[in-house]
């Protein structure tokens, strides 16, 4: 099953570039242009990774990702900005984004990136069914 990849970024030309390039490499990648749309999406579609802008227009990437971990908490982000600052990077990780990337980032480093917080969230999911099974045995008696 290939891996759900969201990318939420205003400048349409590099979203679609970006997810033209995953695409080839066996990604499944849905493209938005904004955070409203992000925050739509994410409401429909169980994503695996999240690869978000920080500067956006209307809302930025920082508030998108409270929303996002919110709506999907296994789901993990990776930031991309333009202009990296200490500060934001230091947000964003306390907010729960997996990693910050600067642009344009390398889609070597961005694929290695995807695939490790891809990992960490089937991690995650592998532990919650086996407590979920484990609880259902429990409960049975079995």
């Amino acid at each position: 099953m290939k891996i759900k990849v969201l990318i939420v970024d205003d400048e349409v030309d590099f979203a679609n570039t970006l997810a033209q390039r995953l695409e080839l490499r066996e990604f499944s990648v849905t493209p938005v242009f904004s955070g409203k749309a992000a925050l739509e999406i994410v409401e429909e579609i169980d994503f695996d990774v999240v690869v978000l802008d920080v500067q956006m227009p209307e809302i930025n990437g920082l508030e998108i990702l409270e929303k996002i971990r919110k709506a999907l908490p296994l789901t993990e982000v990776i930031m991309l900005t333009g202009q990296a600052t200490v500060n934001n990077a230091i947000k964003g990780m306390k907010l729960g984004a997996f990693d910050f990337l600067m642009k344009p980032a390398d889609t070597d480093l961005l694929e290695e990136k995807i695939k490790e917080a891809h990992s960490i969230k089937m991690r995650h999911e592998d532990r919650i069914r086996k407590a979920e099974i484990d609880n259902i045995i429990k409960q049975r008696g079995w």
